[in-house]
């Protein structure tokens, strides 16, 4: 049996592609390794799978559509883990097309590879920014999400929604993840903790939106995993107690679908976030206040009650923990 791992060079889905080595899975992984950010780090995360026994690696755009159905075909994997994606909220005011091709198109051509060659579950990434405008805290998987806020977070739900619309029509389990802020070693170098650890290094200055006042339920990589692969092993089944009337937007009655949240169910401010990486580093960093970006929310926290009944499982590590890893691996990493 083999599992296909999108996204395989990149941050999140390289570690679930090492989960699922460690525990004797042939892992097949794809990725395009786009100039996003840094394709030295791509290169070097996927160097690492490349070394070990049962990966095989497919370079390739999720958007060619030739490209996914030669793979399929050939591989044949029993099981998915949809990462791959354009990511990052801000650039797709820039890059609106990207994300359209590569999320959503992308997601078509995933879709229909499970479809034709009888995939046993899909689980795929969404995010926390599918609830945008609503400020019901914490989050939870049964509340309202009609309304991102950003072309990023309107891909994801569509992608939720096409998911049920296969999983309805074609009877093949799909679970979405939606992912509250990860963080961790490996990371990407476009997110805060990156970003804010090379600056106050550097000596230059920190930009903090909202004054830091806002919270976020900053999760570490290994429980981002961790809970990817205990998903991946619990398909989803009809919801045989669903109301047709007043149907859950996280379940479903007609189709082998689910949503989860999966993050640190204790939300932490910003600026508490910074204090924790300057005892680590050192180093005091010099903030340079900003209001809040179009896009973004206030505040996160996610509620995931739903994850620890059917899966068994919660995020744990505490940003203390977290933040020091990162920053060993980054001094390490850069040698700095």
């Amino acid at each position: 049996m083999s599992v296909l791992v999108t996204g395989s060079a990149g941050f999140i889905g390289s570690q679930v592609a090492h989960r699922l080595l460690d525990r004797g899975e042939r892992v097949i992984g794809l990725d395009n390794l786009n100039d996003y950010y840094d394709v030295s780090l791509k290169e070097a995360r996927l160097a690492r799978l490349e070394a070990r026994k049962g990966y095989q690696h497919v370079r390739a755009d999720l958007a060619d559509r030739a490209a996914l159905e030669a793979m399929f075909a050939q591989y044949r994997p029993r099981k998915v883990v949809h990462l791959a994606a354009q990511a990052g909220v801000r650039y797709a005011a820039e890059n609106p097309h990207v994300y359209i091709s590569s999320n959503v198109t992308g997601f078509l051509h995933v879709l229909e590879g499970c479809r034709h060659y009888e995939v046993e579950h899909l689980v795929y990434a969404s995010t926390s920014s599918v609830y945008g405008a609503n400020t019901a805290m914490p989050f939870s998987e049964h509340g309202s999400a009609e309304h991102p806020l950003t072309l990023y977070a309107a891909t994801k739900k569509a992608n939720e929604q096409m998911a049920h619309s296969y999983a309805h029509l074609y009877g093949f389990p799909t679970t979405g993840l939606r992912f509250f802020t990860v963080y961790g070693p490996w990371g990407r170098p476009d997110m805060a903790l990156f970003l804010f650890t090379r600056a106050i290094l550097a000596g230059e200055p920190i930009r903090v939106f909202n004054h830091g006042r806002h919270k976020r339920s900053f999760t570490y990589i290994d429980d981002i995993v961790e809970g990817i692969i205990r998903t991946l092993d619990n398909p989803p089944a009809r919801d045989l107690e669903w109301n047709g009337d007043a149907p859950d937007p996280a379940t479903s009655g007609v189709a082998p679908f689910r949503l989860y949240n999966i993050g640190n169910e204790q939300p932490v401010e910003l600026l508490r976030y910074i204090e924790v990486l300057e005892q680590n580093l050192g180093r005091k960093a010099t903030l340079e206040m900003l209001p809040l970006q179009p896009g973004d929310v206030p505040d996160t926290e996610a509620d995931v009650s739903d994850l620890i009944a059917n899966v068994g499982y919660r995020p744990v590590v505490p940003v203390e923990e977290g933040v020091a890893n990162f920053v060993e691996w980054y001094r390490d990493y850069y040698k700095v």
